[in-house]
């Protein structure tokens, strides 16, 4: 089995990105199954049910949150009634709209394929533990399927790091999303999981983590707010293809896309 994982798709430039680059890139390589993370897919910040099905008819199957996923009001009215959009598994209330963990039958008939949602809390906001998170949603879908890919929506390298060890041979793959750059540091770990600290993200390539660069220049020049805008002009797409043993969910090999379009 064979998926793909894109890093976060930051607004209309990214989506633009994604239209143009990902339906050759999927047949080129032979995707199976495709995640995106989506929390700034609406202006750089949020998701609206709109932009949702947008990502949905590209044939992405699953498409993840974190630290943004309510910026635009409204996810409230229809994130409860799409499961095939997660949100941070390890929010603090019960009553968090939406759901963090998702199983999902693939379209060409193979096995389930679960995705963990989960948010850091090093540099972030105020949340459960994303590790115990882990534990708990591992313990409800343990007995349903063999592959499982994590979305680590996280600031800090360390918890990242930390994570992917955590859940090494216990789950298919470790992504880390968020900071919008593409690391290096693709490997599979001794367990067999797959892991990268950052996958980056589909968006403007001329930018400051894909928004135009005056607006966030101007902010560490003066420490004061600007207006942040995203403009059309060159565009990057980053993911990674995870090769999946499916009788077993361990991961054979991680590949990092890195694409200017």
């Amino acid at each position: 089995m064979r998926i793909l994982f894109i890093g976060d798709v930051v607004g209309k430039a990214g989506r633009d990105c994604l239209q143009q680059y990902l339906p050759e890139l999927k047949d080129k390589k032979r995707i199976d199954f495709t995640i995106a993370n989506g929390e700034n897919a609406a202006g750089g910040a949020g998701m609206t049910q709109n932009i949702y099905i947008e990502l949905r008819n590209m044939d992405i199957d699953v498409i993840t949150g974190g630290n943004h996923i309510w910026d635009q009001k409204d996810v409230f009215n229809f994130i409860d009634h799409e499961p095939r959009m997660i949100r941070p598994a390890n929010y603090p209330l019960k009553t968090t709209p939406g759901q963090g963990t998702v199983i999902i039958e693939p379209a060409n008939g193979g096995p389930g394929i679960a995705v963990i949602n989960l948010i850091g809390r090093v540099f972030m906001k105020n949340v459960d533990c994303p590790f115990l998170a882990a534990d708990r949603e591992l313990l409800l879908i343990k007995q349903k399927v063999k592959t499982v890919i994590v979305d680590f929506h996280a600031e800090a390298t360390s918890e990242k790091q930390a994570l992917g060890w955590y859940l090494d041979g216990r789950v298919s793959a470790v992504i880390g999303t968020h900071s919008h750059v593409q690391t290096a540091d693709q490997r599979i770990l001794p367990k067999k999981t797959a892991y990268i600290t950052d996958v980056g993200m589909a968006g403007l390539y001329d930018s400051i983590l894909g928004v135009d660069i005056e607006g966030p220049l101007k902010r560490f020049l003066t420490q004061l707010p600007h207006k942040l805008t995203i403009s059309d002009g060159k565009k990057v797409f980053n993911g990674v293809i995870i090769d999946i043993n499916e009788d077993n969910g361990s991961a054979k090999a991680i590949e990092r896309v890195y694409g200017i379009i």
